[in-house]
């Protein structure tokens, strides 16, 4: 567990090069904002999130309950979800969009194209949807984005 990295995930890198290249800028880890989001673009009132698939419960090839301790786990990450959340009507609540890309559009067998995820994920920041994401592709479905204004 000492291993596993809060911030500056190898996802986390990606993303964040990736947005810099396209000319955004933003602040990492701003702790004064509920969450502390991954990636603050403070011009767009955006938090984006770049979340590990296993940690956050997401449903897809990359995230599978472990096979000892399964109470134990089971409380964590729900715990992370529910916490996830709550995080995200705060920030809501306060005026700021979210962003959500998982793990699993950035690596694992079904990734997205980095190229062209970095291009839309760009132009939601810019955009106005309260709420946006980008995960791997599931189910045959190319890309998956959430918005809802």
């Amino acid at each position: 567990m000492a291993a596993i990295r809060r911030a500056d995930t190898r996802p986390e890198v990606i993303i964040r090069r990736g947005l810099h290249a396209r000319g955004l800028r933003f602040r990492l880890h701003d702790k004064k904002l509920p969450g502390r989001p991954d990636l603050v673009f403070a011009r767009f009132r955006v938090a984006l999130f770049v979340n590990g698939c296993f940690w956050h419960g997401h449903d897809c090839p990359l995230f599978r309950w472990p096979a000892t301790r399964t109470d134990f786990w089971k409380t964590k990450i729900m715990g992370n979800v529910a916490r996830d959340l709550r995080n995200d009507a705060q920030l809501s609540a306060l005026g700021w969009r979210i962003g959500v890309v998982w793990e699993c559009a950035v690596k694992g067998p079904g990734r997205q194209r980095t190229e062209q995820m970095l291009d839309e994920l760009a132009a939601a920041i810019r955009g106005t949807a309260a709420v946006f994401g980008f995960q791997g592709l599931l189910s045959g479905t190319d890309r998956v984005v959430r918005a809802a204004d």
